[in-house]
């Protein structure tokens, strides 16, 4: 049994990334310099997943300029480059720079872990799955978890796997498309964790990437979610909720809402 705190304290919601030209009169100010973009956004959400380095390994001095950008309490999810997960790379060199660049947040202690996101032709099979065990491994120094765009990571023999590897689950809530994941949501490690992507069904396949995430949150359905958080809230130390149903602006319109309906109070209402 987890010790009992807050529900505040042990959830965490923010957005899958912060800058975007699109957020800019949607959230940011109009004349905003993309060098404050972070600052403004502490001002609000207590987290952030930083996606950037999925498309390239930036040098440490740029996560350092991101850590002193934010206030004390600010925590880092930083999603690992796609050579990881998606090429299968064993490169000792490019773990050690990705062990560089995160070493700034870590030492600053604001680094909360490394998300693994796997895209849908990753299957479970046992390749994948030695993969995933040599990704635990190789970076040992973090907390992580994996998410699954496919379907047949969705049994039970592959979250006591999770478990017997110290990795975390990412829940993910996504169209109802076939081979999909669905919006399991369990806990393996002492740390949980929910992506919204949204559920824009039309655009998901064969169209860009931005687009596919153009999909505006109702109340009915994050109120879907609603004890299934509670419960993973409950059962870990912390549980991070990112949306990444980013096109203008979109996932603070969803996370102001979870946050609404959680019962938690922001640190700002800006009024978007």
């Amino acid at each position: 049994m987890m010790p009992y705190t807050p529900l505040e304290a042990r959830i965490k919601i923010g957005t899958s990334g912060y800058v975007f030209d699109d957020w800019v009169g949607p959230f940011y100010p109009p004349r905003l310099p993309r060098a404050d973009f972070l600052r403004f956004y502490a001002q609000e959400f207590s987290v952030v997943e930083v996606n950037a380095t999925y498309y390239r390994i930036p040098p440490p001095r740029t996560m350092a300029a991101m850590v002193r950008k934010t206030p004390a309490g600010f925590r880092f999810v930083i999603k690992a480059n796609q050579e990881m997960t998606h090429r299968g790379s064993r490169d000792p060199d490019l773990y050690r720079r990705f062990e560089d660049t995160v070493a700034p947040a870590r030492d600053a202690g604001k680094l909360d872990g490394v998300l693994l996101q796997f895209p849908f032709r990753v299957k479970n099979d046992a390749i994948s799955r030695r993969h995933l065990a040599f990704l635990r491994d190789a970076l040992p120094s973090s907390p992580v978890w994996a998410e699954f765009r496919h379907a047949s990571w969705n049994h039970p023999p592959v979250f006591e796997f999770l478990r017997d590897h110290d990795i975390g689950y990412c829940a993910v809530d996504e169209p109802d498309l076939e081979n999909l994941m669905p919006g399991v949501c369990t806990a393996t490690t002492d740390r949980g964790y929910v992506r919204f992507h949204g559920r824009n069904a039309a655009d998901w396949w064969g169209s860009d990437g931005h687009r596919r995430y153009d999909w505006e949150y109702t109340e009915n359905e994050l109120g879907e979610w609603l004890e299934r958080i509670r419960d993973l809230a409950h059962s870990t130390r912390s549980t991070y909720v990112f949306f990444n149903n980013c096109y203008m602006g979109r996932a603070v319109k969803g996370a102001r809402l979870l946050r609404k309906l959680l019962g938690m109070q922001g640190k700002l209402d800006l009024g978007l």
